[in-house]
């Protein structure tokens, strides 16, 4: 008799086990979807829904996460940490979370959702991705406020300027360099310049840096220069110009010697009248002055200044006063760099120098673009002046 019940107790357990080891085996599956939306202007939910293979007749869950991406909690989206619970015979459970929208340019992002502890239930896909579309348009416009200089000034004459107020960029004054240069143009830049980008628009000179594919280049822009038309050894110039911004956005205005296809690049000279690196706060508002030329190799001078809000706000001047003495940088008429350009090493900066005017993307200095940059970009340039004196 105990032999019996020992042998009863042992064959309900183990029918127990089979019976539940082929629950197991058939247990519904719950998968989720990934999933695009608009980012809109204000907040809203985003629903979600879970999907069974199979409905039952018992309770089941699963837990649901977010976790970040390129799109962060609290900034793209709210945090979600939740128990999504499927009662008995339902096929679909949802949830809601919610998107925060704004009205601020910029790329798609994504986070994603996955799926954690199932309990009468396996997970058939266990991770989703959210991608939230931008909406926002990134508006060219161009300021109303700014600085600017006067039209003459005294002991001094203009002898060149171009205002743009034609319909069209004056070929007489500008020349288009086409392509991607040797080597990203010498500092491994991702643009691919051409005419296209750039245009005439109440009265500036515009070019725009936009995310485009051409040739092997993700990206495109314009570079313009004046080699064989226009080129000056000293003088008061003047530029006064609105400035693109963002990350891996690298715009400058400045000059290289005449006899830079003879002599080559640092021998022929270099002075950046401005430069500025984007990239935010810190960045976006800080311009350069700098000159560069070769000493036994390359040398370079310069200094920052810091404005108090970005150069892309509204119309600032640009300027340098070259003479035999020195080369002295100013922002705003603001006197920030000197440079002394009498010892003879510096010879380099008493022969002629021709403009160029640019927006590159990318490159070792800059960085590349991000996802905090948006695209497209603009520099915007009222007018260049040259005045020599009397």
């Amino acid at each position: 008799m105990e032999f019996l019940r020992i042998f009863t107790t042992l064959s309900i357990v183990l029918t127990f086990f089979s019976c539940n080891n082929e629950n197991k085996d058939n247990l519904p599956s719950v998968s989720i979807a990934s999933v695009e939306v608009l980012e809109g202007n204000t907040n809203n939910d985003l629903e979600i829904t879970l999907i069974l293979t199979n409905a039952v007749d018992y309770d089941l869950s699963v837990d649901v996460r977010t976790v970040d991406g390129t799109a962060m909690k609290d900034k793209d989206y709210t945090d979600l940490y939740e128990i999504i619970v499927f009662s008995a015979g339902q096929e679909q459970s949802s949830f809601n979370i919610e998107i925060l929208g704004d009205d601020t340019p910029e790329d798609n992002e994504i986070f994603s959702i996955r799926l954690e502890n199932p309990y009468n239930v396996t997970i058939d896909n266990s991770t989703a991705t959210v991608t939230i579309i931008n909406d926002d348009e990134h508006i060219f416009s161009i300021p109303e406020t700014g600085y600017s200089t006067p039209e003459t000034y005294e002991g001094m004459t203009l002898v060149w300027s171009d205002e743009f107020d034609g319909s069209t960029v004056n070929a007489s004054n500008w020349t288009f360099e086409i392509g991607t240069g040797t080597w990203g143009w010498g500092n491994n830049e991702l643009q691919y310049y051409q005419e296209d980008n750039t245009s005439i628009i109440d009265g500036n000179l515009v070019i725009e840096a936009r995310r485009q594919t051409l040739e092997s280049s993700n990206y495109t822009s314009s570079r313009l220069i004046t080699r064989d038309k226009k080129s000056f050894r000293y003088g008061r110039v003047d530029i006064r110009a609105v400035m693109p911004e963002g990350q891996g956005i690298w715009p400058a205005l400045w000059m290289l010697g005449s006899n830079h296809q003879q002599v080559g690049w640092p021998t022929c000279g270099e002075i950046d009248i401005m430069e500025m690196i984007g990239g935010g706060d810190g960045r976006d508002n800080v311009l350069r002055g700098t000159a560069h030329w070769n000493q036994g190799g390359t040398v370079s001078y310069g200094q920052a200044y810091t404005n108090e809000s970005n150069l892309s706000e509204e119309y600032h001047v640009y300027s340098i006063m070259w003479d035999e003495q020195n080369i002295r940088w100013y922002f705003d008429d603001i006197n920030f760099n000197t440079m002394d350009i009498t010892p003879a090493e510096l010879s380099a900066f008493h022969n002629n120098f021709y403009f160029i005017m640019n927006v590159a993307v990318g490159g070792e200095w800059p960085g590349n673009p991000d996802n905090t940059t948006f695209f497209p970009q603009w520099m915007i340039v009222d007018y260049i002046r040259v005045f020599q004196e009397n």
